[in-house]
């Protein structure tokens, strides 16, 4: 009689490591399919703000010298450099030189090179253009992801010259006929 005692013993005992193997088993699946999943999320994410951090930086900095003459697009080494004039005399250059978005600030008339610049961001490419006061802006991250920023102008000739475009008729004319459309 006691061994049929022990034998029930030993396999509830039996059972019950059984069942907690299985436990232990799923909650180990369940942490290591959340942590790959978490990990991916977490990439996909800072891969987004990556982009949309260096869309917004070139934004902010062509928005804070959106005034009569601030905003040009010229070479600087082998590729073009947004120049923005800062009010003191002193000139922002952002453009892209050995994979970052560098921002150069200094003199408008000193002699500088793009490897003087601050590193903002790694970026694997910039292109840069203005026509008719719309800045395009197109950048790919170091994924090989591309974006494409427009910005309209809205002081000095380029703005004008926007409007015109947009719409057809000319932005004084508009003003005294009492034109009630506002620019873009």
């Amino acid at each position: 009689m006691k061994q049929g005692k022990n034998r029930t013993h030993r396999i509830e005992g039996l059972v019950a490591l059984l069942l907690f193997c299985i436990f232990a088993a799923c909650v180990l699946t369940v942490l290591l399919t959340g942590a790959k999943e978490y990990r991916q999320l977490t990439q996909r994410d800072q891969a987004a703000y990556r982009r949309r951090t260096c869309a917004q930086y070139i934004a902010t900095r062509v928005r804070q010298a959106d005034y009569l003459g601030g905003i040009r697009v010229a070479p600087f080494g082998e590729s073009d450099a947004l120049f923005l004039k800062e009010n003191d005399g002193y000139v922002t250059r952002v453009y892209w030189h050995d994979g970052y978005l560098m921002e150069l600030y200094a003199a408008g008339d000193a002699e500088l090179f793009p490897q003087d610049g601050e590193k903002v961001m790694e970026l694997s490419r910039l292109s840069l253009s203005m026509e008719n006061g719309l800045l395009t802006v197109e950048l790919s991250d170091t994924a090989g992801v591309s974006q494409t920023l427009r910005l309209c102008l809205r002081s000095g000739p380029s703005a004008e010259e926007a409007w015109q475009a947009q719409t057809g008729v000319d932005g004084a004319e508009a003003m005294q006929a009492g034109g009630e459309e506002e620019a873009l």
